[in-house]
């Protein structure tokens, strides 16, 4: 009598890696825009030493204004947005405006109203959660938790803000992503980046080097910095397409 292995099913991505949008200026923007990411925190960074907590909360505006122009100009949104449900509207006159302003108004409308709710989402969703995460990985419970909230923000900012915008919703799309089973792109390259940076940025915190940086949060912070560009181009260059494997 023979006995048949069940084997646990493998999941199936059915996901391809998200292109940059086919303009002269996303071409341009996509490289130039982590420099200005990695710029903005530099000239802020002595300031984060002395008071990290104002620090971080006025570097929001930048990183928000910087990650939502990246995303308009540079990246697709997510399918099922609202650039197809938005209708033509009409004049005074009752006459439809032109086929090419029409476009062009919904083109404008099915890019930023993502790009705002995504913002949206990685205040209200993703800050909570990966504060909840920082936790459980040994931040402060009882001290520092504004330290905490904001580290997570800009974490959120980061590695949430372009994913929600390219992946929308849509729940097979999360599964993946929290399986870390999406291919690679410049995207989720930013956003694996972010949070392994963020993780090797806590090795110097226990380090006896007595110095003022070494304070919670800025190891972690400027580690989802540099890790978020670093996997940036990684995702779009070295690992495009492909998918990590967990045997």
């Amino acid at each position: 009598m023979t006995s048949t292995e069940l084997k646990p099913r493998k999941l199936q991505s059915t996901s391809v890696p998200i292109d940059a949008l086919p303009t002269q200026a996303a071409r341009l923007y996509t490289h130039i825009h982590p420099f200005l990411v990695l710029g903005v925190y530099y000239i802020r960074f002595s300031a984060l030493v002395v008071d990290p907590v104002s620090t971080l909360l006025t570097s929001l505006i930048p990183l928000s204004i910087l990650q939502v122009s990246y995303v308009v100009t540079c990246l697709p949104p997510a399918k099922g947005s609202l650039k197809q449900s938005i209708p033509t509207r009409t004049s005074k006159q009752g006459q439809r405006k032109k086929p090419a302003a029409a476009k062009a108004e919904n083109g404008l409308s099915s890019k930023f109203v993502p790009a705002l709710l995504s913002l949206l989402l990685a205040f209200i969703l993703g800050g909570p959660v990966l504060t909840v995460l920082l936790i459980l990985f040994g931040a402060p419970l009882t001290t520092h938790f504004p330290h905490t909230f904001l580290c997570a923000i800009h974490m959120s900012l980061l590695a949430g803000l372009p994913l929600v915008y390219v992946q929308g919703v849509d729940a097979t799309k999360w599964r993946e992503v929290a399986s870390v089973y999406l291919p690679f792109d410049e995207v989720f390259g930013g956003t694996v980046g972010t949070l392994l940076g963020a993780w090797f940025g806590a090795v110097p915190i226990p380090l006896d080097w007595d110095r003022d940086w070494q304070k919670w949060p800025i190891t972690i912070v400027t580690g989802a910095y540099l890790g978020y560009v670093v996997g940036k181009f990684a995702g779009g260059y070295l690992l495009r397409g492909k998918k990590l494997e967990f045997d």
